[in-house]
């Protein structure tokens, strides 16, 4: 509930500060006193339209705060849960009118956007007046209602959820339906692609092996040109070595007649002969290495010629084709299983709408027993309020499934016999609208009600029984939830918790204007009441007749 409001520089408020409470408060006081700005304040600290003529003369900004007491399940929590806000026993919003037209909200001291504060005042606080259509004009906003008033709200969620599986059942239907559709238009293709690759059978990373296989086999044909010529000037026909052997043999011979002469060349064509004899075996060895088999170079050729061809077939690199050749069996593997999982997703879609539509069926019956209730409760309460010859009624017709089900929801009313009824925002004048608001928020009582609601001027044009009426039903309504009424009724004004009187005081010799609001007990509130009972002379019988009402109230 509201706990506590405080404006600054608002039109003719320059400070001003109300503590609140449960039950029912009544402000009061003469036409032009600023109870209206006092409402338009309170708007503004709620996300309603800021307006740069709101803020004071001769301010640079103005600025309303109000602070609430919220129950520990209070849908307002979640909102502030959804948007990572603070969220104590205590909420406190707060709204900066500049006099440029800018705005800024605030909420527990955290900068949060007018969405936001919008979304927490439609949770916090209900304003209605004789003009005020919010709340009631959305067929949206009744369904909702009549589902609180009949307790229905659980069974409404769970029908959200019903159809938000249908939805995925049905959205799965549709894309599998698609995908199987493209793989039948892609049939034959891909029979083709899966068996080219399949008999290609690539392998990741084999272009890189082949292509270094290829390359050294392609050196190995340069160099061997040249270790066999270099072999066959070693060891070949043209040899220097059987020439020099027989050399040889020929100084071994004269080796004892000459020694010193012989010894050195025998010792130096030894060692050119066994240099010799070790180069040719290395060459020999060389030529071995370097040996290869043209066909495996042809056949490594060829294989890397189909990969490179097959990747620039299917716009793959080579070393993706395996992968690509996985995914061509996934495809044609649909064709095969694809009618199967198809049918069983078509399966699975119906029974989810056969759920939904039976659940759908269920809170349709109970929302007609449902609207039943609250008609006989909203009519009860029309005759004292002077509308004993009207008729309220919750039309309930068929509507498009959808998350919400499948009725549309509005509240109706016949203003007079033998007239025709229609939408409640539409029949209904002024004065009626106001009354039929009144009894059905009584009806709807702590169900579907944000748990401060503000009547403004609800008793306009009523008096006697049938404003006594509109107060006796404003303090019903207070026992459930915390009701705060502008009101120029004394029947109304007795029967208030509180009372709050609004007065235009001159400042400054005349010259400034400001508007204040003081709390009335005892001698004072009955002054009040006996003014708004005889206008601007007070008399005896007035301030009799208003303690006669405050008695008559407690």
């Amino acid at each position: 509930m509201l706990s506590r409001l405080s404006i600054r520089d608002i039109v003719l408020i320059e400070r001003l500060d109300i503590d609140f409470g449960a039950g029912l408060a009544a402000l009061t006081g003469e036409t032009g006193a600023g109870k209206s700005i006092l409402l338009d304040a309170f708007a503004l600290a709620l996300g309603a339209r800021g307006d740069a003529a709101l803020v004071r003369t001769g301010a640079d900004h103005g600025q309303v705060t109000a602070a609430f007491e919220l129950a520990k399940n209070h849908p307002a929590r979640r909102i502030l849960a959804e948007n990572d806000l603070d969220g104590e026993d205590e909420l406190i919003v707060r709204r900066v009118q500049f006099a440029d037209g800018r705005t800024r909200a605030f909420v527990n001291d955290q900068p949060v956007s007018v969405q936001i504060l919008r979304a927490l005042g439609a949770a916090l606080v209900e304003i209605h007046g004789q003009h005020d259509e919010r709340a009631f004009v959305d067929a949206a906003t009744h369904r909702a209602l009549l589902d609180a008033y009949g307790r229905i709200e659980d069974a409404a969620a769970e029908l959200a959820r019903l159809w938000a599986a249908r939805r995925a059942c049905e959205t799965a239907v549709t894309t599998h339906r698609a995908e199987v559709e493209r793989v039948n238009r892609e049939a034959e293709w891909l029979r083709h692609a899966v068996e080219e690759l399949r008999r290609l059978a690539p392998q990741a990373g084999e272009e890189t092996s082949h292509a270094e296989q290829r390359a050294a086999m392609m050196q190995a044909e340069k160099v061997a040109d040249d270790l066999r010529t270099t072999h066959e000037a070693v060891g070949g026909p043209q040899s220097p070595v059987p020439p020099l052997a027989t050399a040889l043999r020929r100084l071994e011979r004269r080796v004892a007649q000459a020694p010193a002469l012989i010894e050195p060349a025998v010792q130096a064509i030894e060692a050119a002969l066994a240099a010799l004899e070790e180069a040719r075996a290395h060459l020999e060895a060389a030529l071995r290495a370097a040996q290869y088999d043209p066909d495996e170079l042809e056949r490594i050729e060829e294989r890397l010629f189909a990969l490179r061809a097959a990747a620039r077939k299917y716009n793959v690199p080579v070393d993706d084709l395996g992968a690509l050749a996985a995914r061509y069996v996934n495809d044609l593997a649909l064709i095969d299983a694809g009618a199967e999982r198809l049918v069983a997703l078509q399966r699975e879609a119906q029974a989810a709408a056969a759920r939904y539509r039976e659940a759908a069926q269920t809170l349709s019956a109970n929302r007609r027993r449902a609207a039943q209730a609250l008609d006989k409760a909203v009519n009860a309460e029309l005759k004292p309020l002077k509308l004993d010859r009207a008729r309220f009624s919750t039309e309930i017709v068929p509507a498009d499934e959808g998350p919400d089900g499948i009725d549309r929801v509005e509240f109706w009313v016949r203003t007079n016999p033998g007239t025709r009824p229609g939408p409640l925002m539409k029949i209904a004048s002024g004065g009626e609208l106001a009354r039929f608001l009144l009894a059905l928020k009584v009806a709807l009582a702590d169900r579907g009600s944000a748990p401060t609601l503000i009547f403004d001027e609800v008793d306009t044009g009523a008096g006697g029984a049938v404003a006594d009426a509109i107060g006796v039903r404003l303090s019903r309504l207070a026992a459930d939830v915390q009701v705060i009424a502008v009101t120029h009724a004394p029947q109304v004004a007795a029967r208030a918790d509180r009372h709050y009187l609004i007065t235009k005081d001159a400042l400054g010799n005349g010259e400034r204007v400001t508007t204040r609001l003081d709390e009335l007990v005892a001698e004072r509130r009955r002054e009040e009441i006996a003014r708004m009972l005889a206008g601007a002379e007070i008399t005896a019988e007035a301030r009799a007749a208003a303690e006669r009402l405050i008695r008559a109230a407690g």
